[in-house]
Parts: structure tokens; sequence; C-alpha cells
């Protein structure tokens, strides 16, 4: 199964979100994060503000923040939310489709699939051995985060 590139933007958004709640981001700032179109990204951000996981605020001082707390925004939910459909196979047009018992079989794959991500909160995600805000590149990395260097994890001293 492959997720469409609005769907990962969405999840890349709401992760960076996730990492920074205390404070407003920038569309600009997260998809020069990701290197990734503003363009696409200004979309992107546009439908998850409508669907309420995030607050847009306008003007000067203005930018984005999750809407709520990343801990109530599991990633099935914004899977479902952003893909058009799971059809893994087009049965709809198979001649054997009615006998062949393999749309019951990927339905369930799909839903086992859902079902994982369902168990996972935002919250969930940056809990890893390296510490999320150190990987971006304009990110301001506390002082206790890990960093890659040479590709192994080194402690900040």
């Amino acid at each position: 199964m492959r997720l469409t590139r609005y769907t990962d933007y969405s999840l890349r958004v709401l992760i960076y979100l996730s990492a920074r709640p205390d404070r407003l981001c920038s569309i600009a700032e997260i998809a020069e994060a990701y290197g990734i179109s503003h363009n696409h990204l200004t979309k992107v951000v546009h439908e998850l503000g409508k669907a309420g996981y995030v607050t847009t605020l306008r003007g000067r001082a203005g930018g984005i923040r999750l809407a709520k707390p990343a801990s109530s925004i599991r990633i099935g939910e914004i899977v479902r939310a952003t893909e058009d459909g799971f059809d893994l196979a087009d049965c709809r047009n198979c001649v054997i489709a009615p006998a062949c018992g393999m749309t019951g079989v990927l339905g369930e794959a799909v839903g086992a699939f859902l079902s994982v991500l369902d168990r996972y909160t935002f919250a969930d995600l940056p809990k890893r051995e390296i510490d999320i805000l150190s990987l971006f590149p304009l990110a301001e990395a506390p002082a206790t985060a890990g960093r890659i260097a040479a590709g192994k994890i080194e402690a900040s001293r």
C-alpha cells in the first residue's frame, strides 16, 4: 500500500507541529525544513484547518499550530481523512471477483493496516531515540538533544 503525497505532507505537518506545541509555525518554515513545495503545503494546511486539526492565525504575527492536543489526533484518522480510497486492486472490473475471494482478503489487510495506525497518536511519535527537533536544520534543538554525526547518534555535552 502506498499513501499519496497529500497524506504524506499532512502527516509531516502534524508531526512538525506536534514537536512544537508551544509556538506558532509558518508554512514556509515547515516547507523549508522538509524541502517540499510551499504551494502544495499551503493547500494541505488549508484542508487540515478546515478539518479542525490545525488552527491558522493570519497576519504579521500569525502562523499555524495544532488545534487540539497531539494526544487526541490518531494517525489512522488522518490517513482516512486524506486518502480517497483504499482499494488495493481494481476488483470492480474483474470477471472473477465474485468467486475469487481476494476482495475480502484485501479488505481485511486494509483493515489491519488502519487498525495499527489507529493505535497511535501524534504524541506517540516523537518518543524515539533521537530528539525529532534535532533533525530539522532550522530547529532550535535543546542542549540535551541528541544529534546525528557521521551516521552515529551522539549525546550533546
